[in-house]
């Protein structure tokens, strides 16, 4: 485990760093106790609050888990991909609002990714998988559903088409697609689209994996794009119409 560390830079961040590379590399394995506070600040040569500012930090990354007692200390944690779903979303989120990512970079990313899990989902999807997609369709066509209840259900129903592909790895990977850019997405795009229209493309890509038909499945999401990208350029279009004549 590297131990030296630069002064001029965040102390805890680099413990925290160097402990995290020795789980990835293996140098720490699955449930194997750390060092103590004590002895991991006279490894890094610095005090213990820092030490323990640094475990703070991994414990937050679900990294390792304390216990108390005799027998307690930091252990190395056994770290499951929904565990890690919660930080993917967040970190994904950050990335969309604090960078000039476009509104049509990010819906051609999340589509590809999704479109990844048609064939998946079209093999794999189980009666329980489409009951929460038809559920979610239902709810959409409900009389006096708020925009933001739209949304929700918006998320809910292409998050049971991930979860119909049974691949923990692309869940992951599309938690952040699916749970922070299409909440990006819906913002921008709800004043200007038609809730008949995205009703009856989700019920063709339902229908799709219904049939376990791959392709129909991947032309559905393929045509869900094309008309996101259609309501992103008219909402864009309609903003600089209103910054010109004001």
């Amino acid at each position: 485990m590297k131990t030296e560390l630069d002064a001029a830079r965040d102390l805890s961040a680099q413990i925290a760093g160097a402990i995290r590379d020795a789980i990835v590399a293996g140098q720490l394995i699955v449930d194997e106790r750390l060092p103590s506070e004590s002895e991991l600040a006279d490894k890094f040569g610095v005090s213990r609050p820092t030490v323990r500012e640094a475990l703070k930090r991994l414990a937050a990354q679900s990294l390792i888990r304390t216990q108390r007692g005799a027998s307690g200390g930091a252990f190395v944690n056994r770290l499951r991909y929904e565990e890690a779903y919660g930080q993917q979303i967040t970190t994904s989120t950050l990335l969309l609002s604090m960078n000039a990512v476009s509104f049509e970079t990010a819906c051609e990313a999340r589509y590809a990714l999704e479109r990844a899990c048609a064939p998946l989902a079209a093999q794999r999807r189980s009666a329980d998988h489409l009951a929460a997609m038809r559920a979610e369709i239902h709810r959409q066509g409900q009389p006096g559903l708020s925009d933001e209840s739209f949304c929700a259900s918006d998320v809910a129903f292409h998050r049971a088409l991930v979860d119909a592909a049974e691949n923990p790895v692309l869940s992951y990977h599309l938690a952040g697609a699916v749970e922070a850019m299409q909440p990006l997405m819906n913002m921008i795009t709800f004043t200007a689209r038609d809730r008949t229209e995205i009703i009856a493309r989700h019920g063709a890509l339902a229908d799709a994996l219904e049939a376990r038909d791959a392709a129909a499945a991947e032309a559905a999401l393929q045509a869900l794009c094309a008309y996101t990208i259609r309501l992103g350029r008219d909402v864009a279009a309609k903003r600089t119409r209103r910054t010109q004549e004001a």
